[in-house]
């Protein structure tokens, strides 16, 4: 086994590079061909969600496998090798295992003990079954990884070490309420109608929503959702809209959860001030409820005419953002912003300032801007113009969430998509809490470990060394039936010699001789083949299989025949991903 993973994960790269780097379905199917493609790979399967990138391969060669996998990352996720290379890890045969039957199990997840990541596992390997490039290595340790997951939620309670990705989101945004008590009386909408965008709108029903609201690029989709919500039991009121009337529905709606495939934002920091001035911020009534005078609106209808501006409103922020928006800018924030011009973002000032600053023509707007900027605005562009990069960026973020913490809430957002489909600058529009995966990690990597890791990680160690075993034992097959083939030749032969040297034997007494030569045969070679499968199976024994071929001076192509007659019965026997 000659197995290599590399990749990057939330573990060991920013949310922005992630974002920067997802790959599109289109883009996985290529990767697999080009990895197929190059020399020191036999298989391939790439593990693609928003928390990780993860190529693995089996390789004939490691440092010509490292630096062929590092470089088609690159060129397939379209970020520069040596921007990529400080993010990337690599394993190599037991600890590559050791890495995918953690992540099945949820150890490496962002939330310990998410289970979704089992159904992400699952789907790579399909993938893998349909484009041939998963052959028996890729299956054997694909499939094993499921039930190795499977058996960790099944026999520990990893399920309570943590929970799904959209239940401790909700929990983020409800604070120190409990999510049944602040989901109580709210009307939720969800972007999208995918696997992730489904769980959360199962998961809005589940903990009490009132209503859900589906929007999706697809109808049909959405209300399918709508009508699988509906039938649930759970009571919930659910109904679909077309994309088209999101920025209506963030008027009457408390809480938006969002994971689409788009490649831009899918709200803007524009849209969510404009909705949330338009709704008015009513008054925190119990469990942190916001009740808002369109919430009688029928969905879709037209918002009130001359809307006041709310009191407690930030004008300047407001105002701000329309100054921006009007050259065709965004507030930034962290260089964590995706849109399809952020790489041009990612060296500007977090909050826009510099576009109007560098413009002479916009000298004017640029100090009427300046007038209205609140302190913790000027900080972040002051430490940007200082230190520059995505550490000054990220200074004072958590400050500027704090404050709006401390707000009553009108609209909680929580943006689960990776590129991520949230201006991330809305937090710092008042009255709006954004949770998103960036949040999401800093809040889970201080989340107590249950004692329940422990046991899930001796499962994976167990599981581990047997897979290791099983694949040294299988690796010494092919040589094994190859020596037992070239013997029952050898018997083949003496007994043809016998038959014209004492011809005159019956047929009962032709086939005790030639059993005879069988037993005798079988019998020496019993305990040495026996012997060598347990040699085998331990770390180093590769090299019995060599040793045994130079011993009898097997041919190498009946072993390597056999070798692939095994695959390919093996891969028949497979089936799909189950």
């Amino acid at each position: 086994m000659s197995l290599l993973v590399v990749g990057l994960s939330h573990r060991s790269a920013p949310v922005s590079v992630l974002e920067r780097a997802s790959l599109p379905a289109d883009a996985k199917v290529k990767l697999l061909h080009d990895t197929l493609a190059a020399e020191p790979a036999a298989e391939a399967a790439v593990l693609a969600t928003c928390n990780r990138i993860e190529l693995y391969a089996d390789v004939d060669k490691f440092h010509a496998g490292v630096a062929e996998l590092s470089t088609l990352l690159a060129q397939h996720s379209g970020v520069a090798l040596e921007e990529l290379t400080p993010y990337l890890y690599v394993h190599y045969e037991d600890r590559a295992v050791h890495h995918l039957f953690s992540v099945a199990c949820g150890l490496d997840s962002m939330v310990v003990g998410e289970g979704q990541i089992l159904g992400q596992i699952k789907d790579a390997l399909a993938l893998g079954q349909e484009l041939h490039t998963a052959g028996r290595l890729i299956n054997d340790l694909f499939q094993q990884a499921l039930r190795v997951g499977k058996r960790a939620h099944s026999e520990t309670g990893i399920d309570r070490a943590g929970q799904s990705l959209v239940t401790f989101g909700l929990e983020q945004l409800a604070v120190h309420t409990p999510v049944e008590q602040w989901a109580e009386g709210k009307r939720a909408l969800v972007i999208g109608a995918g696997s992730m965008s489904s769980l959360a709108a199962a998961t809005l029903a589940r903990v009490g929503f009132t209503e859900i609201v589906v929007a999706n690029r697809t109808a049909e989709r959405a209300a399918r959702l709508a009508e699988i919500l509906v039938a649930s039991g759970t009571g919930v009121a659910a109904s679909a809209v077309p994309m088209a009337s999101v920025a209506d529905e963030l008027t009457r709606v408390d809480v938006v959860v969002s994971c689409t495939g788009a490649t831009g934002l899918v709200l803007t920091g524009d849209e969510v001030a404009e909705a949330v001035a338009l709704a008015g911020p009513g008054e925190a009534g119990p469990a942190g409820a916001v009740p808002h005078p369109t919430s009688d609106r029928s969905p879709g209808s037209a918002p009130d005419p001359a809307p006041h501006t709310p009191a407690g409103l930030d004008v300047s922020a407001v105002a701000r953002l329309a100054v921006l928006s009007a050259g065709g800018r965004r507030i930034a924030d962290g260089g964590a912003v995706r849109s399809k011009v952020a790489v041009q973002e990612r060296d500007g000032c977090p909050v826009g300032l510099d576009a109007l600053a560098a413009d002479p023509g916009r000298t004017a707007d640029g100090r009427a801007a300046l007038t209205g900027v609140d302190a913790s605005s000027l900080e972040l562009h002051g430490t940007w113009a200082d230190q520059g990069g995505a550490t000054a960026q990220r200074q004072p973020r958590k400050g500027a969430r704090g404050q709006v913490d401390a707000q009553p809430v009108r609209l909680a957002l929580l943006d689960l998509a990776m590129p991520r489909d949230i201006d991330a600058a809305v937090h710092r529009i008042p009255g709006v809490r954004l949770v998103d995966i960036e949040s999401l990690a800093e809040a889970s990597a201080d989340a107590p470990m249950a004692a329940d890791v422990d046991a899930v990680r001796g499962i994976v160690a167990e599981e581990v060394a047997a897979f290791g075993a099983a694949q040294r034992a299988a690796h010494i097959t092919p040589t094994v039936v190859a020596l037992r083939a070239m013997a029952a030749e050898v018997v083949a032969m003496e007994v043809a010699r016998f038959d014209g040297r004492v011809p005159d034997l019956d047929e009962r007494q032709r086939a005790e001789v030639t059993q005879t030569v069988r037993r005798v045969v079988d019998k020496l070679l019993h305990a040495p083949t026996v012997r060598v499968k347990q040699l085998a199976s331990e770390p180093g024994g590769a090299g019995y299989a060599e040793a045994l071929r130079e011993l009898f001076d097997l041919d190498p192509q009946t072993v390597a025949s056999v070798s692939r007659a095994d695959a390919a019965d093996q891969n028949d026997d497979s089936g799909r991903a189950s």
